[in-house]
């Protein structure tokens, strides 16, 4: 049985290929709308930019040992972070985010599986159990 063995260098240009198609999705284009909408929002970017002051002043507190600041400052960063999340854009950023993320672990689930499913084939195993063949080769002629 003849197979063609490929390169890394070929096996990269197709992986270039694949991601050029999955940029060009619909759950891409999505995020880059929305990624340029919330660009263009000054409120949603006034909050980021609060959050991150935030988070400063958090790390800032939490390395002075001061406990009592660093839960009223997480309780701000929560509430500024929930008024965030309920602007529809935010939310549909978020969930073009998980859209995309899904897409990505479903190819590589899919390379994965292709992968490992063409081991246990080609090496005369069972597809059923999951197990390679060429098991231990007894030379003594017991099984």
């Amino acid at each position: 049985m003849s197979q063609t063995l490929y390169t890394h260098s070929e096996i990269l240009a197709k992986a270039r290929e694949l991601a050029g198609m999955i940029a060009r999705t619909k759950e891409v284009d999505f995020y880059k709308r929305a990624e340029q909408q919330i660009k263009q929002n000054e409120r949603v970017q006034k909050m980021i930019g609060e959050l991150k002051k935030k988070q400063k002043q958090l790390v800032m507190y939490e390395s002075m040992n001061k406990p009592d600041l660093v839960k009223k400052v997480e309780e701000e960063f929560n509430q500024l972070q929930d008024e965030l999340d309920s602007i529809p854009i935010v939310a549909q950023f978020k969930q073009s985010q998980l859209d995309v993320n899904d897409l990505l672990q479903m190819v590589t689930h899919v390379i994965t599986n292709t992968v490992s499913e063409r081991i246990i084939l080609d090496t005369g195993g069972n597809p059923l159990t999951g197990e390679t063949g060429g098991g231990p080769q007894h030379t003594c002629g017991c099984s």
